[in-house]
């Protein structure tokens, strides 16, 4: 069985999810067979841990409950989330603290720089919670860690997952100009799920954001995903691909929605592998340089190995 594990402590009496405290508990599926990952308890798992708390950094590992966090960091890979742990939005599927965030460190760039040297890291992953109450959304937040790692590890390259930065204008022109190796932002599911699932943001808005960045930068890289299980359709799966590949996304990844507690949407589906096959062979028939997509499959689930074959490909062309 898949193993969501929470290592952030709530405070009494303050719920981690307050907008989804009083909502009715929804139904739980029993997980397949072929949902199955390891509890961490390697040694390399914990020095990875270690290396996050002195650092006094947040990982998108562990605050969304992933379910590859003993693999990941086993081999002391971590994706650092930035600008806190509480997002100003609440998603019916996401696990990530809700409530007004604190101010910016203005030393997190460095902190994470800093930790991205000590775990030694080839690839590394930037995220963030929503920062829907900063002006540019927190793009210039994203640019200074960009900066700060590349100064300290010039041989690392660096791959983003923004949210959408929905209404602040020249936010994507911030984070383009660092500079980084691939730019990701996730749909998540598609359009008519939108309302239930992701209500605070706007899937055109979300396309648009991948197009602005092929528009800035053509070379740039750009991934995105998608869940499956919350309810969709296969043919809206499908037009949800035609849509990423007009705004020339390079990459997509599809994994199974996994419901970190019963406050949170419900699985409606496990899918079984040979679909998460079957819907890669048409990704890559739709033009995607590279496709992943599995039961597991997550957004940075073997980034760098992804992205190294992600550049060979596009070599190979």
């Amino acid at each position: 069985m898949a193993v969501l594990i929470d290592n952030i402590a709530d405070v009494p009496g303050r719920p981690r999810h307050p907008e989804k405290a009083h909502r009715p508990d929804q139904p739980a599926l029993r997980k397949p067979d072929w949902i199955r990952v390891k509890a961490p308890v390697s040694a390399g798992y914990l020095d990875t841990r270690q290396i996050v708390r002195s650092n006094g950094l947040h990982t998108v590992c562990e605050e969304a409950g992933c379910p590859n966090i003993g693999e990941c960091w086993e081999k002391k890979h971590a994706t650092f989330m930035i600008m806190g742990d509480t997002c100003t939005r609440a998603c019916a599927f996401c696990n990530v603290k809700t409530g007004l965030p604190g101010a910016l460190d203005a030393s997190e760039p460095e902190h994470v720089a800093a930790a991205t040297a000590k775990l030694g890291l080839a690839h590394v992953v930037i995220t963030s919670v929503d920062r829907d109450d900063l002006a540019d959304g927190g793009a210039a937040h994203f640019a200074a860690v960009i900066r700060a790692i590349r100064a300290r590890c010039p041989n690392t390259t660096i791959e983003v997952l923004t949210p959408d930065f929905l209404r602040k204008d020249g936010a994507a022109e911030i984070v383009v100009a660092a500079k980084p190796d691939i730019f990701n932002h996730n749909l998540e599911t598609v359009p008519s799920k939108y309302l239930t699932v992701r209500p605070g943001a706007r899937y055109f808005a979300s396309i648009r954001l991948l197009q602005r960045v092929k528009d800035i930068d053509p070379a740039m890289f750009t991934k995105s995903g998608i869940m499956v299980g919350l309810g969709e359709e296969r043919n809206e799966v499908l037009q949800v691909m035609d849509d990423l590949r007009s705004a020339g996304v390079d990459f997509l990844t599809v994994g199974q929605y996994l419901q970190p507690s019963r406050k949170h949407h419900p699985v409606l589906r496990f899918l079984p592998p040979d679909e998460f096959e079957a819907l890669a062979k048409i990704a890559y028939a739709k033009g995607f340089l590279l496709v992943a997509a599995s039961p597991l499959t997550r957004s940075s689930h073997h980034a760098g190995e992804d992205f190294a074959r992600l550049k060979a490909v596009r070599a190979a062309r």
